[in-house]
Order: structure tokens, then sequence, then C-alpha cells
């Protein structure tokens, strides 16, 4: 992998990295449109690494044909979803699920969305969510497993074994060791049960927002918990950091890149400022090299240099969602819940 990826980016440009970084989303596009919307010309600029929120054989197959056959270098697309409680196949919600207490039935329900999600072309979910969660006016309670640091971290590790088999508070004021004792668990948890990835918020810890924060990405996660995958914005976060009262758009870009924040969701800031950046000298290239490494080897391990439509089978499609076998899998863990 690290040969193949080191002789790839030796062909690249400073534009081609950086395409790599940037991740868009697709919306509702049908069939027909896919080829001549926005989005397809982003692909076929070589100005896109994935892309969010596009589901179905067809449609991301389409996608993947314009990145593989009409950009310079071929480089395949990966395509990400919010696959929270199953796919087509609806499990209980995350809390829920934690209430059985039954870790087996948990990874069986991620690998039932797994097996769906990549029957119609899916191959990046944005699950489990494994914040402590002790405040209830907070929106994305559901989605996790509770406050309790052991259960969440228990659950999280089952549920990324089941997605990969073996491959929040909004401002945070509080001490290291708190976060260590009460909040880190179960992220920590995540990374040693082999997460692919990991996705920042729009907190601000010790005054800095998460997606530009070297202490949190490089330092905890990367350097004490040997973290080797990418890592992803949360939508928006670069340029909301404007909003949040952070720098500008040129600085923050590079802190988040800097930081250890290797692909941008939905802000364009890489593919717009990146390059500026680098005549500035706030970043090197060497920096942006280092990002563009992990995408790329994320690709590779999901096998899409080998098969850019390895999970674009149409037949998969048909037979492999919402079957008896996973309903039936489903009303059990609704049971059990």
């Amino acid at each position: 992998m690290s040969q193949f990826v080191t002789e790839l980016m030796q062909k690249m440009t400073l534009e081609e990295k950086i395409g790599q970084l940037n991740l868009l989303p697709g919306g509702d596009l049908t069939t027909g449109a896919v080829m001549n919307s926005p989005l397809a010309e982003k692909v076929g600029a070589g100005e896109l690494g994935a892309i969010l929120n596009v589901k179905g054989v067809e449609k991301i197959k389409n996608l993947q044909e314009i990145a593989v056959k009409k950009t310079r270098l071929g480089i395949p697309l990966l395509f990400g979803h919010d696959v929270i409680h199953g796919y087509q196949t609806v499990f209980p919600l995350p809390l829920a699920q934690a209430c059985s207490w039954d870790m087996a039935m948990i990874e069986r329900a991620a690998q039932v969305a797994a097996a769906e999600a990549t029957a119609s072309g899916i191959n990046w979910v944005y699950s489990p969510m494994v914040d402590i969660a002790l405040d209830p006016r907070w929106g994305r309670v559901s989605e996790g497993a509770g406050e309790d640091p052991y259960l969440t971290s228990q659950v999280g590790a089952a549920m990324i074994r089941g997605y990969q088999g073996d491959y929040s508070d909004h401002n945070v004021d509080m001490s290291h060791v708190r976060m260590y004792n009460q909040y880190f668990a179960p992220y920590r948890a995540a990374a040693e049960a082999g997460a692919g990835s990991f996705m920042t918020s729009f907190n601000i810890v010790d005054g800095i927002p998460a997606t530009a924060n070297k202490w949190l990405i490089d330092d905890v996660l990367r350097k004490e918990w040997k973290f080797d995958g990418f890592v992803v914005t949360d939508y928006g976060s670069i340029n909301e950091m404007v909003s949040h009262g952070v720098g500008n758009p040129l600085d923050n870009t590079a802190q988040a890149l800097k930081a250890g924040t290797d692909m941008d969701m939905c802000s364009e800031a890489f593919v717009s400022n990146l390059k500026t950046c680098v005549e500035k000298g706030t970043v090197k290239e060497s920096d942006i090299e280092q990002a563009c490494r992990r995408v790329l080897e994320a690709k590779y391990k999901l096998g899409l240099f080998d098969n850019p439509y390895r999970f674009c089978d149409p037949k998969r499609e048909k037979t492999e969602l919402y079957t008896a076998t996973n309903r039936s899998v489903a009303r059990d863990m609704a049971a059990e819940t």
C-alpha cells in the first residue's frame, strides 16, 4: 500500500492532491441528472475525493466511472452516508440498542446495515456516534449509547466490528482529567477496534475548535491512541469557525490541516484556500501530501484501486436489501430493547 500510494502521489499535481481532500453532498440526484450535474463536473475536474448522500448502485457507478475514466489519474471516489441504525432495514435507535446490553446483537445489526449499504454502493458510514450524553437537550442523544463511558465503549466497539469486520457538549470547558475519565473512553475503544475514520465536531476545546485542535487530533488520537486512518470534518465546520468568532478563512484552513484534519466536508475551504496557504508559507506541500496519503490509503484498504465498482453490483442491490432475514434480526433486537 505504501509503495502504491507513494508512486501515485509522485504523479499528482498539487491541485489533484488538494482535490482528494474535498467532500461534497450529492443530494437527491436522479439517475439521468447525475452525468450533467455540477457534482459530476467537479469529479471530472479532479476536485473531489468523496461524495456523501448519494445512494443507489446506478447513480454511484455513474459518478465512479467519471472519476475512473475521465480524470487524468483515474482515482476512485469514496461514497459516504449517515447509516445510524440500519440502512433499508431499520433497527432501534442506538440509545435503545444500548438498553439491551447485548453486544453480539448490536454487532449483528451493524453487519446487516453494512451489508445493505455496500449493496447500495456506499462504502463509508458516519457511525457509530460515541459521545457521552449528559445533557438531554442535545440533539444527538438518540444516536449514542447514553451517559456511561463503559457501556458506550462496548457498544461503539461492537458496532465497528459489525461494520468493518476485521478491518456532544458544544463549548467544552472541562479539565483534561475529566475528558480522559469520562469522554475519551468510547473514542479510544473505537480507535482500538479499528475504526477507519474519525469525524471532528463543531465543539471548541480549550478555546480551539475541534476541527483545528492539534492536541485533540494529533497528540491524543494519532500519537497516544495510534490511530492511522483519516479524519474528516463535520458538515461545513471549517467555515463555521469564523461564525464562532475564530480566525479567518485562510488561517482556519491552515490550522485545520496542520492539526491533522484530512478531509473537508462541504466547506470547500481546502480547495479554495490551500494553494494560497502554500504560497503564503502557512502550509507546506508536505502537510497536504500527508492528508492526501491518508485518504488514498483508505481507498486502497477498501480495494477501490483494484476494483472501483466492487460496491456497484445491481444484483446485490436487488436481493440483499430489506430481506426477511434482516427484518427478523431487527425484530429480535426491538424485542430485546
